[in-house]
């Protein structure tokens, strides 16, 4: 007993050790967090570094991310980056801007299209920019090619591959799994369901695809020729092997002949450029005079503006309830626009959409929210970002103008439903299934038995309501007839330059010019069109953990093999996961986009990596 005793007070007092030292630790970095001063912004080069993703609304850190010490995909906001780039036009002590890409991950291409645009700004007002990267694949080139100067590594390379690429079709493996996916649609071209049903694509689904692919490739020229020549762009990315074989296999030289590229340089030299422009400083990294995209951002950028118009933001999935900054919760962003509404001093309201949509009844909820600042005769003016579409289009309607720009994913008017049933699992399981009913819609959905036919009519039936409903909302703002406007949905994608022209969209035009918009439909003058962001403030608690997980290296970005920006095998294996969890998780109506890409990129979690483990467990 006396050893059992001696044992139980070790862990005792190894217990006792360990909470003390996470107390320490807590206070630790609290008293830091308090007492941290704002780095002064000095002269000098502001620094872009983007090591991460361009979103319109960046998601919060997760605590478990920063104790687990992983490498976490940083997220940036577009509204803080074209803010500190309209600051640095006219700030004396911003010598020049570097646009630092190793690490870049991209970005949607309506939110890179206006990027590039403010970075051909600040050219325009005198200040040079110097892009540099190991290799430029789409995004980093759009990009890139706003600069004054493109910097490429002499062991990188361009490699433009444009929209398009593989998906996985998951019948095989559901078949091999037992389970039956039970899919309620309306909509020739809602392609979202086509993975759990087919094992390849609809010719309705390829001809959707490929006229989206096509528009925006097209829309992503235009932006890249506004600073590169056009036709030697096309002939590059015709045939970039022939390129490189006429620079004797030298990918960067290759780049550079083709001038897309205006120096071929190592880190060194580049920044040694930097140097020459924004001056020398011995002491930092670099050898040149540092400011630091935060810093900048905290000193030049008005973070909490207050004005008579009202924006509020619908960014990510649309889910029901709550939800955080980068997850469009239907409670969240309906109580954002009430709490606004109820301060009185609103005379318009904009609602920024970016996403792909998501649950009908969170949707709804935030138009409803939407109609009540109408109610209270407040002109409405939506902005559409990268993606707008399904439930994102939806949130839309009562709008009185809608803007989007020629890159915009707009339209999937159409509505979807997914039942997985697991008789087949349970057959080679060797298990059976049985029970009793008192009406014939007990104990339905059974998705050990699959549904019954009077459940599978019922869903059908839903389905079929909730998109002659969206029909009717968007015939009603559109102006048009639900059978007009049923030519142009059936789960349809649009780009937005189509869009505009079959009446989904009003005008192109970016946040601004909905902003003033808004202003002129409201008859306020031009000098009482400030803004006033509708969002929840940031906690403490979430203030410590983005310190935390976001603190800046003194280093720039880490040097990456070239090759290593093309394609990304964990992002598409963590969207296959994603997808394929979708659907065995359980039965849901859904205007959602499935098809529309994502800005920000997606990872492989543990949850996923044992899901994973369980399906080839199962198989083999």
């Amino acid at each position: 007993m006396r050893f059992v005793r001696a044992i139980w007070k070790l862990l005792v007092g190894v217990k006792d050790a360990l909470v003390l030292i996470f107390m320490l630790l807590f206070f630790g970095f609290l008293y830091a967090a308090l007492s941290a001063k704002p780095t002064p912004v000095g002269d000098g080069i502001l620094a872009l570094d983007l090591n991460g993703s361009v979103v319109e609304q960046p998601s919060k850190a997760d605590v478990s991310e920063v104790l687990s010490g992983g490498n976490r995909i940083r997220q940036y906001s577009l509204r803080e980056l074209l803010a500190a780039l309209e600051a640095a036009k006219t700030d004396d002590r911003v010598k020049a801007v570097a646009l630092d890409l190793d690490g870049f991950t991209g970005g949607g291409q309506t939110t890179l299209t206006d990027l590039a645009d403010e970075i051909r700004s600040v050219r325009a007002s005198g200040k040079p920019v110097i892009a540099y990267a190991t290799g430029y694949t789409d995004d980093g080139y759009q990009l890139a090619s706003a600069a004054s100067e493109i910097w490429l590594n002499p062991l990188g390379l361009v490699a433009v591959a444009g929209p398009g690429g593989q998906r996985l079709y998951y019948k095989g493996l559901l078949d091999k799994l037992g389970v039956t996916a039970h899919v309620y649609r309306v909509g020739t071209y809602k392609a979202a369901v086509e993975p759990y049903t087919r094992t390849d694509m609809s010719p309705e689904a390829k001809e959707n695809a490929q006229a989206l692919g096509n528009a925006l490739l097209e829309s992503w020229r235009e932006s890249v020729a506004k600073g590169r020549p056009k036709a030697q762009l096309d002939a590059y990315m015709r045939d970039t092997n022939a390129a490189v074989q006429a620079a004797g296999g030298d990918m960067a030289k290759a780049a550079l002949n083709a001038g897309l590229v205006d120096k071929v340089a190592d880190r060194h030299d580049f920044e040694k450029r930097l140097a020459e422009l924004g001056g020398e400083d011995d002491s930092a990294v670099g050898g040149y005079k540092r400011i630091r995209l935060g810093a900048y951002i905290k000193d030049a950028v008005d973070a909490q503006p207050e004005g008579p118009i009202g924006v509020v933001t619908v960014a990510g999935m649309i889910v029901d309830g709550k939800a955080s900054a980068g997850t469009a919760g239907g409670d969240s962003i309906a109580q954002l626009i009430e709490k606004g509404l109820a301060r009185k001093n609103l005379k318009a309201l904009v609602v920024r959409v970016d996403s792909p949509g998501g649950s009908v009844l969170a949707s709804e909820r935030i138009r409803q929210a939407i109609l009540e600042a109408k109610r209270r005769k407040l002109p409405v003016v939506v902005s559409m970002g990268s993606v707008a579409a399904s439930g994102g289009y939806w949130v839309s309607t009562p709008a009185d103008y809608i803007y989007a720009e020629p890159s915009t994913i707009t339209g999937s008017i159409g509505v979807f439903g997914i039942l997985p049933s697991f008789e087949g699992t349970l057959a080679k399981l060797g298990l059976g299934a049985d029970g009793i009913k008192t009406t014939p819609l007990s104990g339905e959905p059974d998705v050990l038995r699959g549904p019954s036919p009077e459940s599978e009519q019922l869903l059908q039936t839903g389905v079929n309501s909730i998109y002659g409903r969206f029909l009717g909302l968007v015939a009603q703002s559109r102006h048009k007839t639900p059978q007009e406007i049923d030519k142009i949905a059936q789960g349809r994608v649009w780009d937005g330059g189509t869009a505009h022209q079959i009446g989904l969209v009003d005008g192109f035009g970016s946040l601004n010019d909905a902003v003033q918009k808004a202003g002129e439909l409201a008859k306020l003058d031009k000098d009482d069109r400030g803004i006033t962001y509708l969002e929840r403030p940031t906690s403490f608690k979430e203030q410590l953990i983005e310190m935390l997980a976001s603190e800046e290296r003194d280093e720039g970005s880490s040097p990456t093999d070239g090759f290593a920006f093309i394609g990304n095998g964990q992002v598409e294996l963590a969207q296959a996961v994603a997808d394929l969890r979708s659907v065995l998780g359980g039965p849901s109506i859904q205007v959602r986009c499935l098809e529309c890409p994502s800005p920000a990129p997606a990872k492989v979690d543990r949850k996923d990596v044992g899901f994973l483990a369980a399906i080839s467990d199962w198989l083999f």
